[in-house]
Order: C-alpha cells, then structure tokens, then sequence
C-alpha cells in the first residue's frame, strides 16, 4: 500500500465494487488514512473479507451485499449505511463490469441493460440519493470511477464505453447540481494490473505498452487510491467536476 499524507480521521466512506481490484486497494487506503467504510458488491463473502482487512487496520467497516443495478437494493444500502454511521462524507462509485462479446449485433438486449445498469444507471442513483443527503447535511465528496474507453472506445467494449462516457458527463452535471456543499469529481483509469490483468497475454501487454504508454507499463491499483484519497480531501476544496485521467500516458 502506497503511503500517504492525507488524514481521513472518522470520516465514513462508502465504496461499490469495494473487495477486488481498484476499489480494495481504495478502502484498504482510506481505512490506512483513518476513515470508516461501507463496502459493497454483489457477494457478501468478499465484502466480508475485505471488511475484516479494515477492521484488523482498527476502522469500523460495514459489508453489505447490493446489486447497484436495482434502485431498491441501492436505496437499501443507503439507509443501512445512514442507520449505521448517521452519515456518508465520500461516496466513491467504482462497480462496474465490462463482459466479453462477439459482434456487435450479437449483444443482447438483457446483456446491454446489464451493463447500462451496473455501470451507470446504479451509479446515477447512488449520487442522486447519497449527494442529497449530503446537500441537506453537512456536505461531502463524490468520486465516480469511469475509464479511457469512455474517449478511446473500441468495437469490444461499445456498451462499456457508452456507460463510462455517460459517467463523464454525470460527474459535471452533478457537481453543477450539488455545488458548493458537494463535490464531485471523476477518475479516469487506464490499464491497470488487478485481479483482472491476470488473464491478459502479459507478455502481449508489456510488448504494446513500450510503444503506447509513456511510463512503459501497466498501473498499480495503489496510485488510483492516492487520486481518491486526494479528490476527497480538503486538498482538493476547489476541484469538482474534474475528471483526472490516470492512464501512464496511454495513446
């Protein structure tokens, strides 16, 4: 885990797609910085154990298992976090999926609402109702979590991307909508080495990232965490609507 200076002392957090790969390695940096977490995915078990890390690092970490994609599940995990903690000061949207396909006619129209669901309709939802409370309370932080395919799409990820690049615009909407008491803002990832990178040809990816990355690699999931540990702090009073690409100067 990578150090860091900003002291997140008591505040409550409340990551989706919390127990894996960039958001694991986010709630392990905010509990490190001191904050209390609500995690959240869509298996219990996994949330479970990433809420035993937080707690072993002496937070309070609430596991919850929610399907972002239906409003009744997101409003649930809503009032339980509120029952729990009494309040959300960083809201970080980061589930997401992005499921293999064929040809672009072969998407299904239940594959195309799965993935319009998880990736952004969850994510509208999530703002909406957390940034309000935030608004009517002592304000907050928002960070959602969209990706380079939203400005770089490929014919592999067209629904993807399409959900990512309606994050974008949701990120300024609502940072125009929420301001001044909330901020929101966006991250942007590139290609980043998770549990996901496990499958990639590495050899293949190395080979393409001499050519089309700048920093000649892959990301670590830990220099994502600073970004949010940066855009949630006080540090970051006058950025909102911002959305911070971190891609190693992908091409």
């Amino acid at each position: 885990m990578a150090s860091n200076h900003i002291d997140m002392s008591n505040k409550v957090v409340l990551i989706t797609g919390g127990s894996r790969g960039l958001g694991l390695a986010m709630a392990l940096a905010f509990a490190e910085a001191g904050a209390d977490l609500i995690i959240t995915s869509r298996k219990i078990d996994s949330c479970e154990a990433t809420a035993a890390e937080i707690e072993a690092l002496g937070r309070h970490a609430m596991p919850y298992a929610c399907h972002v994609g239906h409003w009744d599940q997101v409003d649930g995990l809503v009032e339980a976090a509120y029952e729990r903690f009494g309040r959300i000061d960083v809201l970080i949207n980061n589930a997401g999926m992005s499921p293999h396909y064929g040809r672009p006619d072969e998407i299904s129209e239940d594959l195309y609402d799965k993935v319009l669901d998880v990736n952004l309709k969850g994510t509208f939802r999530l703002c909406a109702n957390v940034g309000q409370r935030m608004v009517d309370g002592t304000g907050g932080a928002i960070i959602n979590v969209s990706s380079t395919a939203s400005i770089r799409p490929r014919k592999d990820i067209i629904t993807y991307a399409a959900a990512k690049a309606g994050v974008n615009v949701m990120t300024e909407a609502f940072a125009d909508a929420y301001g001044p008491k909330v901020r929101v803002n966006c991250i942007m990832p590139g290609p980043f080495l998770t549990d996901i990178s496990k499958a990639w040809d590495m050899e293949a990816f190395n080979a393409k990232a001499e050519d089309s990355i700048a920093m000649k690699r892959g990301g670590e999931a830990d220099e994502v965490a600073a970004a949010a540990l940066y855009l949630a702090s006080d540090g970051a009073s006058y950025t909102t609507g911002a959305i911070i690409k971190i891609d190693g100067g992908s091409k």
